[in-house]
C-alpha cells in the first residue's frame, strides 16, 4: 500500500512558471512553452500573459482591447478592432489544432465590452481567453483568476487570495492561473498595472510555498547595465531582491518590481529565464548571495529630473528646517526622490513628471516662492536637466575604496558630477550628472567594475 505524500512536501518539489507576451505571442512560441513545460514535472503552476507582438510591426492584444473598450464606451460597433483580437486567438487555435472551441468565449467578451464594460475588464480578457488556449494545450486545469486572485475594497491584495489559491491547486497534474487580474468583492475585474503577470505568478508561488518561480520572457536574465548604451553588457548571475529593487527603481526593467515582494516574504527565489534560449540559466533573484567576486552588481540610470538647491546659513541649528522645507512639496503635490544635505545647504531632487499639472503647467514657480516664505533661504537655485545613475551591488559596504573606483572613473571620462548620495543601506551610490553625460558615465562605470 503507497504512502500518502503529504501536500507540504509535494509543494518543496514544483515551480511556478510565468510566460510574458513575447513568449506566448504565436502558435510557434507556445510550442516553445509546451516544451519548456513538459521537461520539467516540476512546473506545474502555469501563468500566461495575453499575446505580445507577433512581428514588431504588430499590436499586442492588450492594447487592442482597450481600444475596443473606448469603442464601447461610445457605443460604437467594434468592427475591425475586434476582428484583429478575434482572428488572433482563433488562428493560434487552429495552428495548434487543438480542440477548443472559443467561439463562445469570445461573444461573451465582445457583447460585455459593446455594452460598455470597464477598461480592468476588456484588458483582462487577454489573459483570460489566452489562459484556455494554453490549458487546452497543457492538458492543464484552467483556473478563472477572477475566482482566485481577490481585491479588497480599497482596490489592494485581499490576504485570502493565498487560501483561495491553495485550495484550488490542491492535487495532482498542472494548472493555468492567467495572469494581470482578479475581481473585487462585488465580482467585479480588477488589474494589477501593466505587466502584471508578473505579479500574479509571485502571488501563486507565495500562495503554493513552491521551490522557485520561474519568470520566462525573451531576455537571458538581467543584464549588468542598459544593452542600449553597452551592448557588450554582461548578464547578472545572481543578485538580491534588495538590490533589483534598487535597479528597478533607476529604470531597470525586467521584472514587475512589485512582484518581489510576494515571494520575498517567503525567501522564493525568482529565475529570469529565454523562452527562446532555455538552455541559458538567465538570473537568479535570491535573499542572501556571496558579494565576494561582485562587488557592484549592476549600473542603471535615468534622465528627468530637476535639483532645487537650498542655501541658509546656520540652517543646521535651525530645527525643523528640512520639515518645513519638505512640507512645501507636500502641499503643492510633488513627490521628491532625494534630499542630499550639507552644513547649510539642503537639495531636493524631484522627477520632472511630479512638476507639471493640468498637462503642462510647471509647479516650480509656485515651489519657489513657498520656499521662501516657509523658510526664508539666502538662495534658490533649480538646476533642470539632470539625471541619476545608481550603482548598486550588496558588497559595497564592505569593499574598500569602491567609492574612488566609481568617482575616477567618472573624472578619467571627464563627467561632472553635480550630485551624490548613498543610502542608508550601504548598497548603492547615487550621482546626479547632465542629461547629455548620462550615457558617458554609465558605460565609465560599467567598464570600471564590469
Amino acid at each position: 500500500m503507497a504512502t500518502a505524500v503529504p501536500a507540504a512536501a509535494v509543494r518543496t518539489t514544483t515551480k511556478v512558471a510565468k510566460f510574458g507576451g513575447t513568449s506566448v505571442a504565436t502558435a510557434a512560441q507556445l510550442l516553445k512553452v509546451k516544451a519548456i513545460i513538459e521537461a520539467d514535472p516540476a512546473r506545474r503552476f502555469i501563468v500566461p500573459s495575453a499575446p505580445g507582438k507577433a512581428t514588431s510591426s504588430d499590436t499586442k492584444i492588450t492594447d487592442l482591447l482597450y481600444l475596443a473598450q473606448q469603442l464601447g464606451a461610445k457605443r460604437q460597433p467594434l468592427g475591425q478592432v475586434w476582428d484583429g483580437i478575434s482572428n488572433r486567438f482563433l488562428t493560434i487555435v487552429k495552428e495548434l489544432k487543438l480542440d477548443l472551441d472559443l467561439a463562445p468565449t469570445l461573444a461573451e467578451a465582445r457583447a460585455k465590452i459593446e455594452a460598455g464594460a470597464s477598461a480592468d475588464y476588456a484588458a483582462s480578457r487577454g489573459e483570460a481567453i489566452h489562459g484556455r488556449v494554453v490549458a487546452a494545450l497543457l492538458g492543464a486545469q484552467y483556473i478563472d483568476a477572477a475566482e482566485v486572485v481577490a481585491f479588497d475594497r480599497s482596490g489592494r491584495l485581499d490576504a485570502k487570495t493565498f487560501d483561495l489559491i491553495a485550495k484550488r491547486c490542491a492535487g495532482p497534474g498542472r494548472f493555468v492561473i492567467p495572469g494581470f487580474y482578479g475581481a473585487t468583492p462585488n465580482g467585479e475585474i480588477k488589474t494589477f498595472s501593466r505587466g502584471g503577470s508578473d505579479v500574479t505568478g509571485a502571488v501563486v508561488a507565495n500562495a503554493l510555498g513552491v521551490t522557485l518561480y520561474e519568470n520566462w520572457t525573451d531576455v537571458s536574465g538581467v543584464l549588468m547595465t542598459d544593452p542600449r548604451v553597452v551592448p557588450e553588457a554582461k548578464p547578472i548571475l545572481e543578485i538580491t531582491y534588495r538590490e533589483l529593487r534598487e535597479l528597478s527603481y533607476m529604470g531597470a526593467s525586467v521584472l514587475h518590481e512589485e512582484a518581489v515582494f510576494p515571494v520575498r516574504d517567503k525567501g522564493i527565489p525568482i529565475n529570469i529565464r529565454n523562452t527562446n534560449k532555455p538552455d541559458d540559466a538567465g538570473t537568479m533573484i535570491v535573499a542572501e548571495r556571496d558579494a565576494g567576486h561582485q562587488v557592484v552588481v549592476g549600473i542603471a540610470g535615468t534622465k528627468g529630473f530637476t535639483v532645487i538647491n537650498v542655501e541658509k546659513a546656520l540652517m543646521n541649528a535651525e530645527v525643523g528646517f528640512g520639515r518645513r522645507l519638505l512640507d512645501v512639496f507636500e502641499r503643492v503635490g510633488v513627490s521628491f526622490e532625494h534630499t542630499p544635505t550639507g552644513i547649510d545647504t539642503m537639495s531636493v531632487v524631484v522627477s520632472d513628471k511630479q512638476l507639471t499639472s493640468n498637462g503642462n503647467v510647471s509647479k516650480i514657480d509656485q515651489i519657489v516662492e513657498d520656499i521662501q516664505g516657509a523658510v526664508k533661504p539666502d538662495a534658490i537655485k533649480v538646476v533642470p536637466g539632470m539625471a541619476l545613475i545608481a550603482t548598486v551591488g550588496q558588497g559595497m559596504n564592505h569593499a574598500i575604496g569602491t567609492a574612488a573606483r566609481l568617482f575616477s572613473a567618472l573624472a578619467k571620462a571627464r563627467v561632472n558630477v553635480r550630485m551624490i548620495d548613498q543610502g542608508s543601506s550601504e548598497q548603492n551610490i547615487i550621482v546626479g550628472v547632465t542629461e547629455g553625460d548620462l550615457a558617458i558615465a554609465i558605460r565609465a562605470i560599467y567598464n570600471e567594475f564590469a
